[in-house]
């Protein structure tokens, strides 16, 4: 696809996302806020998971720690930046830590270690009532305010979280492109060859750690303020996995793999609202046959089907005529 065309693209998706939801009900415009922030959380696992091959179960911790740094300040008098600020400082300090145990163990040792953070977490979110509430949460969670523009409504605060995804957006597309993208694409591939090469797999695996789990941290303070109310039962296990399978539904590695991933995990249960009870059954079938026919995902079948056309075409493309007799003399 020509760079042209790509710009053409975006463009239009861009508009797509910014006129649908003046057409949408209140839910349906919460729908869409939710995919947004769950997508910014899709981005940072991708981070850890597609580029880096570091698999991880805890990104719903750090959610819950980005949510609850919010939570915690505002109903206390504090603004939602300062919370913000906080939320970024700790995922960043504790996701550099989570780190440490993929330099020693790696694939499903790894997911069981994470798997345990996301545990503690959940016991601290859960125990601690002095400090989140514990299992009555916390309420009355404000929306931000921008200078002079206040997000109070669906549509101003959906235009809040789209801006913020795009900010993330354009900062992972320059790690992407940066050495450091490289490096995390190097130790995904092959750790003991990186290494050889000079890479730091040691510093890239914290980083991609650090990183992926600060995005998580964003998510859950924009999440917040837009339930308005925390509590220990939305960072569960069923969070991570949920998060885990957006990333892999859209194609692990890929760069826009995580947006289309969480478009398909948000919006398909809403859509299968109408089985009622039957729904889940539904979704979970149709993720098992995706991932079974098309395991690097949604974006993996793209570009594998627009190769078999290029290469068909080509095949069915007539031959050159021979040069007339006499022509090349």
């Amino acid at each position: 696809m020509s760079r042209r065309s790509q710009i053409v693209l975006g463009c239009l998706a861009a508009l797509t996302l910014l006129l649908a939801p003046l057409a949408m009900k209140p839910y349906g415009i919460y729908v869409m806020t939710l995919w947004v922030v769950m997508t910014i959380a899709a981005v940072g696992l991708n981070l850890t998971l597609g580029y880096a091959g570091q698999i991880s179960l805890a990104q719903a911790a750090f959610v819950g720690v980005g949510a609850y740094s919010v939570a915690i300040l505002m109903s206390h008098g504090g603004s939602f930046w300062l919370g913000l600020l906080l939320a970024v400082g700790l995922c960043l300090a504790l996701g550099w830590l989570l780190g440490y145990p993929a330099l020693r163990v790696q694939h499903h040792y790894l997911a069981f270690v994470t798997l345990s953070f996301s545990t503690l977490a959940y016991l601290v979110f859960r125990n601690e009532e002095w400090l989140t509430g514990g299992t009555y949460g916390l309420s009355g969670i404000k929306r931000p305010m921008l200078l002079w523009w206040k997000t109070d409504s669906p549509y101003a605060y959906y235009l809040f979280c789209l801006a913020a995804l795009a900010v993330v957006t354009a900062l992972v597309a320059w790690i992407v492109r940066s050495p450091w993208g490289r490096a995390f694409t190097a130790l995904r591939e092959n750790p003991v060859r990186a290494s050889s090469l000079g890479v730091d797999t040691r510093r890239y695996t914290l980083m991609a750690f650090a990183i992926g789990s600060t995005l998580g941290g964003v998510a859950g303070a924009l999440y917040a303020p837009l339930v308005q109310f925390v509590d220990p039962s939305m960072f569960i296990l069923n969070l991570s996995l949920s998060l885990l399978l957006m990333v892999i539904v859209g194609g692990a590695g890929f760069f826009f793999g995580p947006y289309l991933g969480a478009l398909v995990a948000v919006l398909l249960p809403e859509w299968l609202r109408f089985s009622e009870g039957m729904y889940l059954i539904v979704y979970a079938l149709l993720v098992m046959v995706l991932l079974a026919f098309c395991p690097t995902g949604l974006l993996g079948l793209l570009r594998r089907g627009r190769s078999v056309v290029v290469r068909r075409t080509h095949q069915l493309a007539p031959e050159p005529a021979p040069p007339a007799e006499g022509e090349g003399k």
